[in-house]
């Protein structure tokens, strides 16, 4: 894809050497609740466009689901009120037209929308022949090539201003967030598309005020382009979403806290000593590789004994004492419990796809 990160700034008038950070309400309930939030953020100084949710897709019906295309006269308002460029998500053809006739700066296609190839495409062929700018956030499931090909579908409708959004995953079970961040997917789109330009919502990874700051850090640490982040004049007395809307004071503090780090260093010592450690990973990285070479080798040894002797390949024992063994001397070395049991798991699973391959060739 020919796209540049400057293409989607430069469309915004605004400087790509700093965050881009959108914010508003995650719904707009009424013309005073929009256009005072709006007011108050631009207030601030630190808004480059103005965010609110139009049409709002809800997992049961009876839930608030938004005011529709009035909501897009009380945002198009709050525009000539602030100077401030604005944004909405759209899920189909009809929010397409309804934006652009209110003078919607920057569309952006939800999570629930970008896992369905033909809303996607719908929304692609409405785009057409339009100079706008298009944000993708991920699908609900943590399915890069289904991101991936969101932003293919846009990108071949003729449109060049894209970014994409990460808005985190659902996950069955318990979690701190709502969304749980997966930063790994980001990164691989990111290295797919290495143009692409890249913001994190903190507000739908986390759910709640508390941990807003943390995600957002993470995410400009991760050389993220920007942030979109909710805010309510009220979040007490919000619609949706209110345990995780700030109010533009609160927002304000914590944008005024967060560390943006430079890509690159000028200093000649700095790039020195960095190369000298990424030199020294590069020559473990290798020597893990050797170890993995080794072990696999010895795993195939490990199946043809099986195979000799017919015993099964899943040892549920074996397997529950490697996985033991290896938390325990992972938390003696100081390596985190989540990413042994990952990296074991996947070794372990290798192990077993290769010796099924040696036991059942045919059937493999």
């Amino acid at each position: 894809m020919n796209l540049t990160i400057e293409t989607v700034v430069k469309g915004l008038k605004q400087d790509n050497k700093i965050p881009l950070i959108i914010s508003g309400p995650c719904s707009a309930e009424n013309e005073d609740q929009l256009i005072e939030t709006c007011k108050a953020l631009a207030k601030t100084g630190k808004i480059h466009v103005l965010r609110a949710g139009i049409w709002k897709p809800r997992t049961k019906p009876g839930s608030f689901e938004g005011v529709g295309s009035v909501g897009l006269k009380w945002l198009q308002k709050a525009k000539e009120i602030t100077g401030l460029k604005t944004t909405v998500e759209v899920a189909n053809t009809a929010h397409v037209y309804e934006a652009l006739k209110h003078e919607v700066d920057m569309l952006w296609i939800g999570s629930r929308t970008s896992g369905n190839p033909f809303s996607v495409q719908e929304i692609a062929d409405s785009l057409r022949g339009v100079d706008t700018t298009v944000l993708v956030k991920n699908p609900v499931n943590p399915d890069v090539a289904l991101w991936e090909g969101a932003i293919e579908r846009i990108y071949k409708a003729g449109i060049t201003k894209i970014g994409g959004i990460h808005r985190g995953f659902s996950k069955y079970g318990e979690s701190k967030y709502r969304n749980v961040p997966q930063w790994q997917i980001p990164i691989e789109l990111k290295r797919r598309i290495p143009e692409l330009f890249m913001i994190c919502d903190p507000s739908h990874i986390c759910g709640n005020r508390e941990l807003l700051s943390e995600i957002a850090q993470q995410a400009l640490d991760l050389n993220f382009n920007g942030l979109m982040i909710e805010s309510h004049i009220n979040p007490s007395m919000a619609l949706s979403d209110a345990k995780q809307q700030l109010t533009p004071e609160n927002l304000e503090v914590m944008l005024n806290n967060l560390i943006v780090r430079k890509e690159k260093s000028s200093c000649k010592k700095v790039i020195d000593e960095l190369e000298q450690l990424r030199d020294t990973i590069n020559v473990i990285d290798e020597e893990l590789l050797d170890l993995l070479s080794q072990r696999m080798k010895i795993s195939d040894q490990i199946g043809k004994h099986k195979k000799r002797n017919k015993i099964t390949i899943l040892q549920s024992s074996r397997w529950e004492e490697i996985l033991n063994k290896g938390i325990e001397t992972g938390n003696q070395k100081e390596l985190n419990k989540e990413f042994i049991v990952k990296y074991l798991t996947l070794v372990h699973q290798e192990s077993i796809n290769r010796q099924n391959k040696i036991i059942n060739p045919i059937r493999s």
